[in-house]
């Protein structure tokens, strides 16, 4: 916490600083940043990937990399992986922790439940098959990812002690209620976000329990879907199906990056 003092003087430095014209960045000092996770940490979808990180495919556009160029970190890394899942965190990512990391942030969980499959069910399957696979999924994320966050969790805790950990949601995919959005049918595009809804609501009990922040990035999302005027994510893409249903630049700096900037504090 910091003091009423210290708020005053930052305060007075702001006013300051536009009453001459001035932008000046949101120094972070000392912070030593990490960021963890699956493709919509890594930045899938949002273009100019970074040679170095091959299949993880780690955007200079995703919110992290945002976050750190508005802020100045003594510190940043993304270690963030297309397609990572829990065990992949752990076995993996952890390591990029470590005492002195003061600030780590992480998207993780859906690809545990099976949502990187489930979209190619309902395409190629239909109606029907596209409800099971996502009740499915939902049944999944309910019995075993708690358990399985609450392991990964754990682990980032105990490698970074002192970090403020802000765990982000999934954007729900579709904006319902447009009878003339081609591709799936409504009650398909109704169940998918359902099943977005119950991994994003275990995520959230599990960064509770861990004493983690929660960043919901669904409500930045509203408007932005797919099916809306102003989408922020990209539609089933069959020339490249890893960019499908992930955020385009737009959806990482207008959908992430506000809600990591207020959780990072």
């Amino acid at each position: 916490m910091r003091f009423l003092f210290t708020r005053s003087l930052a305060a007075l430095a702001v006013a300051a600083t536009a009453a001459v014209g001035i932008t000046l960045p949101a120094a972070a000092a000392g912070v030593n940043y990490v960021a963890l996770g699956d493709s919509y940490s890594s930045g899938v979808g949002a273009g100019d990937y970074l040679d170095s990180s091959g299949d993880c495919l780690r955007s200079e556009n995703a919110y992290s990399a945002a976050w750190a160029a508005q802020n100045a970190p003594a510190s940043y890394r993304s270690v963030a992986c297309s397609g990572a899942r829990t065990g992949d965190v752990l076995a993996n990512q952890i390591s990029a922790l470590s005492s002195s990391t003061t600030l780590v942030s992480i998207t993780v969980g859906g690809n545990d439940a099976g949502f990187s499959d489930i979209i190619k069910t309902c395409v190629l399957e239909g109606e029907g098959a596209c409800i099971g696979a996502v009740q499915a999924a939902e049944d999944t994320g309910r019995a075993e990812l708690p358990g399985k966050l609450d392991t990964t969790y754990g682990a980032i805790r105990s490698a970074a002690p002192s970090a403020q950990v802000v765990v982000l949601s999934y954007p729900e995919f579709y904006e319902l209620g447009h009878t003339f959005c081609v591709g799936l049918s409504e009650k398909s595009r109704t169940k998918i976000n359902e099943g977005i809804n119950v991994i994003d609501g275990v995520i959230n009990a599990a960064a509770a329990r861990a004493g983690f922040v929660f960043g919901d990035v669904r409500g930045t999302f509203d408007g932005h879907q797919l099916c809306s005027g102003s989408k922020w994510l990209h539609a089933l893409n069959v020339s490249d199906l890893t960019v499908s249903y992930h955020p385009f630049e737009s959806g990482q700096r207008g959908g992430y990056l506000p809600v990591f900037t207020a959780a990072a504090g």
